[in-house]
C-alpha cells in the first residue's frame, strides 16, 4: 500500500503536506475531497477523521490527520537526515514551537477569513481580520530577526507549514516590504523553491483569486 493524501489543493495545510512529500521524495496518491459538496462529512471519511478536516494521510496501517502531525511523521519516517526536523531536543523544540505558532496563530488568522468566504459565502472581510493578518506579519518579522529561517538558520518543516499559510495571506493582504523586509525576503526565497512551485503555487493562487473574486463581486 502506498501513501495516500486526502486533499483539496486550495487548502494551505494540504499544500504543506504535499511540499513535504516532495521534499522527502515520497510517491503518493492524491485523493481530492469535495468539501463544498460535503464529501468530508460522509461516514467513510469520518471513519478516517472524525474531525472531518483535511488533509488526512494514510501510510500502510497508520492514518494521520492534522497537517503538523503529518509533517513531523514524514520528516521522521522519510527524511534522509534530521535537518528538516532535528533530533536534538532543544532544536526540535524550537521547530515544534513554530509549528504550534502556525497552527494556533498564523493559520487561524487566515482561516478566519477564508472559512467565512469559501464555506459561508460572505462577500466582505472585516477590517479586524485584516488587522489580525498584519499582526501575524509583525510576529514573523520578529522571529526572522532572530534567525534566517523561522526556527533555525536553515529550512525546517516549520518553514514549510508557515509558507503555505503566508503565501496565501500575501495574496489577500500583500506584505509591505518596507515594513516587513525580512518576511518579504523569506517568502520570496521559499516561493522560488521547486517544492513550492510544484505543490503550493497553484493552490495558493487559486485560493487567493477565489477570495478576491468573492469580495469584489
Amino acid at each position: 500500500m502506498g501513501v495516500k493524501l486526502y486533499a483539496l489543493d486550495m487548502s494551505p495545510p494540504v499544500r504543506a503536506c504535499m511540499m513535504a512529500l516532495g521534499v522527502f521524495n515520497v510517491p503518493f496518491e492524491k485523493i481530492l475531497v469535495n468539501v463544498q459538496g460535503g464529501e468530508h462529512l460522509t461516514p467513510e471519511y469520518l471513519k478516517k477523521n472524525p474531525l472531518h478536516t483535511i488533509p488526512v494521510l494514510e501510510d500502510g496501517d497508520i492514518t494521520i490527520h492534522d497537517s503538523h502531525a503529518i509533517l513531523t511523521y514524514l520528516a521522521d519516517t522519510y527524511g534522509k537526515d534530521d535537518s528538516w526536523y532535528p533530533k536534538d531536543v532543544k532544536k526540535r523544540t524550537l521547530v515544534n514551537q513554530k509549528l504550534f505558532f502556525n497552527a494556533g496563530v498564523m493559520f487561524q488568522k487566515l482561516r478566519n477569513i477564508t472559512y467565512n468566504i469559501v464555506l459561508k459565502g460572505k462577500k466582505t472581510i472585516e477590517p479586524e481580520l485584516l488587522d489580525g493578518v498584519t499582526e501575524g506579519y509583525e510576529f514573523m518579522e520578529a522571529f526572522l530577526s532572530r534567525s534566517k529561517y523561522i526556527a533555525a538558520d536553515h529550512v525546517t518543516i516549520a518553514d514549510i507549514a508557515i509558507l503555505s499559510t503566508v503565501s496565501t495571506q500575501d495574496l489577500i493582504l500583500p506584505i509591505d516590504a518596507q515594513k516587513f523586509p525580512k518576511l518579504k525576503a523569506w517568502l520570496e526565497e521559499l516561493k522560488a523553491t521547486p517544492y513550492c512551485k510544484k505543490y503550493n503555487e497553484e493552490g495558493a493562487n487559486a485560493l487567493g483569486a477565489y477570495v478576491k473574486k468573492s469580495v469584489s463581486s
